[in-house]
């Protein structure tokens, strides 16, 4: 078995390598599956208000996010999660990501997925297109078997994502110079920052503007 060479390509997912925000496809079906209450919708709508006249960071908002999960089994989102990226996530793949992706597997480069979004419905992601490790958010679990609906740690975005990327860089041994990181929003830039080739895709406003001031390369979804 030809063994991995030591430079790293970390991917963040949504909005990188898909092209959608998998917290909008997701509500989607929790509504359709209607697993989510009226009090929860309102709560969400209140806080995305909030958050688009920055009066909640993302943290925050995020967290509000997490709460849905407050009493339920881990399980039953593990039985769906397959279906769910099937039917709902699998044909958002960005085609020009993907095939980046695919050139450093050719080159034996280790694949990261570096992302905010939970495991459960990250580990179908990467079983099928070939990811060899997942930075991600996992969910606490509390002594009665149920969701906290709190995640392990931190939810895996901002400069916890760079401490969790430094982690996994330190363990295996990866070239940060040689490396590459895909990001889109102005969160990601902490874990982007870290590697030598930092490519920002379809950037927001606020990562557009630092690509440019560094020259980083900038490349659309398609």
């Amino acid at each position: 078995m030809q063994t991995k060479s030591n430079i790293a390509a970390f991917f963040d997912f949504d909005e990188t390598l898909i092209d959608v925000n998998t917290s909008k496809v997701g509500f989607r079906w929790l509504y359709d599956n209607k697993l989510l209450t009226n009090s929860y919708l309102l709560k969400v709508m209140i806080f995305n208000f909030l958050y688009k006249i920055k009066l909640l960071s993302e943290k925050q908002m995020a967290d509000s996010l997490m709460s849905f999960y407050k009493n339920k089994k881990l399980s039953y989102f593990e039985e769906h999660a397959d279906s769910f990226y099937q039917d709902l996530i699998k044909h958002h793949f960005a085609p020009n990501i993907l095939a980046q992706l695919e050139h450093h597997k050719k080159k034996d480069h280790i694949i990261v997925i570096v992302s905010g979004s939970i495991r459960y419905y990250l580990e179908p992601v990467a079983k099928d297109i070939g990811i060899d490790h997942l930075i991600c958010t996992d969910l606490e679990i509390g002594d009665d078997g149920l969701l906290t609906g709190k995640p392990i740690g931190q939810i895996c975005i901002g400069q916890y994502k760079k401490e969790l990327t430094l982690k996994l860089v330190e363990e295996l041994n990866i070239d940060l110079k040689q490396s590459f990181a895909y990001g889109n929003d102005g969160i990601d830039i902490p874990f982007m920052e870290l590697v030598g080739n930092p490519i920002a895709v379809e950037p927001s406003p606020k990562l557009r503007k630092v690509a440019l001031n560094k020259n980083w390369s900038i490349l659309k979804y398609r």
